[in-house]
């Protein structure tokens, strides 16, 4: 189970209640959390998990994302790089993923995800509830990425989720791990 917020008072109570290893982050969370400066907050964000804290790279090409990455991941051992799903992204997945742990994300379809596993990504990062909306059934394709997925060791971390049994259906659909905001995470143990 992870966090989806750079919010750091959010980081302190999901740590606390002692089941959530870690985080995802993007550049919108770190806007909405009023954060301007991304390597300090991901330096305070690190220490509090005991798993990995995702930041997405902003870079396009391949060699911009090394040199960004090159920046960011000496910060924290516990940080991984979020790396958006196009083929520039998957490029760079394939050169960093021996070095350090990558999740491709606004993964949309199996074949993004088919090619992120290829890549090396030891995460995909799908958007349920705005496949729902596009779609209408994000957890119809968390399942058909499960299938795909299955003979790698690529896992699904599915994030975007915004109720209780958006997150039920999407674990029930075969994803490895949710990412969600610490009210979804409150919410999910309310009877």
């Amino acid at each position: 189970l992870f966090l989806d917020s750079a919010s750091l008072e959010d980081a302190r109570r999901a740590t606390a209640l002692g089941f959530v290893v870690g985080a995802t982050t993007n550049p919108a969370l770190l806007a909405r959390a009023g954060h301007t400066d991304a390597r300090a907050t991901l330096q305070a964000l690190c220490p509090l998990f005991p798993g990995t804290v995702f930041y997405q790279v902003l870079a396009r090409t391949p060699d911009a994302m090394q040199k960004e990455a090159a920046v960011f991941l000496p910060l924290a051992e516990n940080l991984g790089l979020k790396i958006p799903c196009t083929i520039q992204g998957l490029e760079f997945t394939a050169r960093l993923s021996g070095d350090a742990v990558v999740a491709v994300t606004g993964v949309f379809t199996p074949g993004q995800a088919y090619l992120a596993a290829q890549a090396g990504a030891r995460f995909v990062i799908p958007y349920v509830n705005r496949v729902t909306r596009l779609t209408g059934d994000g957890p119809g394709l968390i399942d058909t990425m499960a299938d795909i997925l299955d003979p790698t060791e690529c896992e699904i971390l599915a994030a975007g989720i915004k109720s209780p049994a958006e997150a039920v259906d999407t674990l029930l659909a075969g994803a490895d791990h949710v990412s969600l905001p610490l009210a979804v995470i409150l919410a999910l143990a309310e009877n």
